[in-house]
């Protein structure tokens, strides 16, 4: 069974990659102004980042003790 933090890390990655492949889908089919096409953009890649860093903090957590 998954831990909460593991749930917590996939839920933030498929969030990110949802959030970035809308905001290339959407643009394709409407018309939108670069801030909003950089703002998903950078939202997808923060949650991404979050993730990557609750997945790593875990590792170091472990690794230490």
């Amino acid at each position: 069974m998954k831990t909460r933090k593991q749930r917590k890390t996939l839920l933030l990655l498929c969030v990110g990659l949802f959030a970035i492949a809308a905001s290339q889908i959407l643009s394709q089919y409407v018309q939108l102004t670069d801030f909003i096409k950089g703002s998903a953009t950078g939202i997808g890649i923060g949650l991404l980042l979050t993730a990557l860093i609750f997945s790593t903090s875990k590792a170091n957590i472990k690794s230490s003790n």
